[in-house]
């Protein structure tokens, strides 16, 4: 399988005022949009845990969508975390 076409898993963690203001929504509309499986989730501390899996390209033009500013809310900074696909995850779902 070619480098561009293997599936990589990101897990980016958004820190920022992203609870609350329609991020979980935002972020799982572009990643469908770039064909990713995931999910994005709120937690305890107020960040937001994204989880996406796909083509390490469209997992990287997802990170710099959480970067852009033109997110629901406010983003401070996200920290990201780049590992093999574990696979077994369907469709893109806010938790």
């Amino acid at each position: 399988m070619s480098e561009e076409l293997t599936h990589i898993r990101l897990t980016a963690w958004v820190h920022g005022r992203v609870q609350g203001v329609g991020f979980r929504w935002w972020t799982r509309s572009r990643a469908l949009e770039l064909g990713l499986v995931g999910s994005a989730g709120n937690l305890a501390d107020g960040r937001v845990e994204v989880v996406a899996e796909g083509v390490r390209e469209h997992c990287e033009r997802l990170l710099a969508a959480l970067r852009s500013g033109e997110s629901p809310g406010s983003v401070d900074h996200v920290v990201e975390r780049w590992s093999p696909a574990k696979g077994g995850i369907s469709g893109f779902v806010e938790r």
